[in-house]
């Protein structure tokens, strides 16, 4: 495991904070859909993410999803770090969208670090700050892009988060993550389709 931090994160933190890690952290391989945390769950380790990544969804009175961000290496969840030092149950669902690596760390050592390494406070505080611009982003996509530029800046983020311009993803799938439904997605691919945007196969969509 210590590779893998010095490899990932050797360039925020230093050498004694890593050993630390190391020490005390689990190292965990999930697959592409594992449910790593669940809305209403106590959060009891945060996850540091090596490689893959994860998406970070919240969900409505119907049941109904909506995509907040995605989690890439070398980042952690904001809102895992509060319900960790509140010990408050989470308010999100996290989903690995990829494959992904990632070391567990106990909710205790948290509070212990914050205050013995800069580093990890510097590491904490970035985190609540990148999450906070991308849920603002989130925001703003809801509130001034039309559904049909939302659903290609999403197809986008999934082409780039996977490496990949071939997406399997569900028309049901990509309706429950922008909140809204199948209907109104397949008419808008098809609409991108015809714009030479995507290419609509029965499995999967490229993006061109």
């Amino acid at each position: 495991m210590i590779q893998e931090l010095t490899q990932h994160y050797s360039h925020l933190f230093e050498k004694e904070l890593l050993n630390e890690i190391n020490q005390v952290g689990t190292f965990k391989e999930i697959s592409e859909g594992y449910k790593l945390i669940e809305i209403g769950q106590y959060v009891r380790s945060m996850p540091l993410l090596v490689s893959g990544a994860i998406k970070v969804l919240r969900e409505d009175g119907d049941g109904d999803e909506l995509l907040l961000y995605f989690l890439e290496k070398g980042e952690t969840c904001a809102m895992t770090l509060t319900c960790c030092l509140g010990q408050t149950k989470s308010e999100i669902r996290a989903i690995a969208e990829t494959d992904a690596k990632l070391i567990m760390i106990p909710i205790e050592k948290m509070e212990e670090w914050s205050g013995k390494y800069k580093s990890w406070r510097n590491f904490v505080f970035e985190s609540y700050h990148n999450r906070l611009n991308e849920l603002l982003e989130t925001i703003d996509s809801i509130a001034f892009l039309k559904m049909d530029e939302r659903l290609l800046k999403y197809l986008n983020e999934k082409a780039r988060i996977s490496n990949d311009n071939i997406i399997h993803s569900t028309h049901q799938e990509i309706a429950y993550e922008l909140h809204t439904s199948r209907v109104v997605i397949s008419r808008l691919l098809k609409k991108l389709e015809n714009l030479g945007k995507v290419e609509l196969h029965r499995n999967h969509i490229v993006l061109k």
